[in-house]
């Protein structure tokens, strides 16, 4: 049995957590979910029947881990040798980025998909307040060139940040500014994402013929 049951479909969220997976260097089988027939064991391990579900056959008994950020922060401590993890002076970025990438990037993009403008008197109510705003902070992070996260030093959240960019650029639905571009370009050139995405890209394929 490999270490990690990786419940996925290749037009989601799981193409993050393939990536984080190939950073890791972890051993893992797939298990690919039909929308309309979920697997018995995909339900049992997530209720909400949501993609990616990871589960980790750790010596101790299995472990779920759900939500795409904290897979790839799961990944990060469970797999040490890959040197994912922050180092203890990085920790403030890397925890402030990651969590405003899954809560303040992820609503603003997605309401503004779904056609919802919150009104000025009412930003104070949302977490992200609104999409222009969170775009504009989440610009901050390139402001003195870092080209990671955690400035010289690759860790997961840039899988996780990095994939909301790079899926923003690819869909048109982050602007296309010079730092996020930038960075993309540089996230893209990586050999586990190169690796991690020809996988989905040819199941996709194989999906459409």
């Amino acid at each position: 049995m490999a270490e990690y049951t990786f419940f996925t479909h290749p037009m989601s969220r799981g193409q993050i957590a393939r990536w984080a997976l190939h950073e890791a260097g972890a051993d893992y089988e797939q298990v690919l979910v039909n929308w309309q027939d979920k697997p018995a064991a995909l339900l049992a391990a997530n209720p909400m029947g949501k993609v990616p579900t990871l589960i980790h056959h750790a010596l101790d008994g299995d472990r779920v881990i759900t939500e795409c950020a904290a897979i790839c922060a799961y990944l990060a401590e469970a797999q040490p040798g890959a040197e994912l993890a922050p180092h203890d002076s990085e920790r403030a970025d890397y925890v402030r980025w990651l969590f405003f990438a899954a809560g303040p990037v992820e609503h603003a993009v997605t309401t503004r998909a779904m056609g919802f403008e919150p009104p000025a008197d009412k930003q104070g109510m949302l977490g992200f307040g609104s999409f222009e705003r969170t775009i504009d902070t989440l610009e901050t992070l390139f402001a003195d060139s870092r080209p990671w996260v955690c400035g010289d030093h690759f860790t997961m959240a840039d899988v996780y940040i990095g994939s909301q960019i790079d899926w923003g650029l690819t869909f048109g639905t982050m602007p296309p500014r010079v730092a996020f571009v930038a960075y993309a370009e540089r996230l893209q050139a990586r050999d586990a994402y190169k690796a991690a995405k020809a996988i989905d890209q040819a199941l996709i394929a194989d999906m459409q013929k």
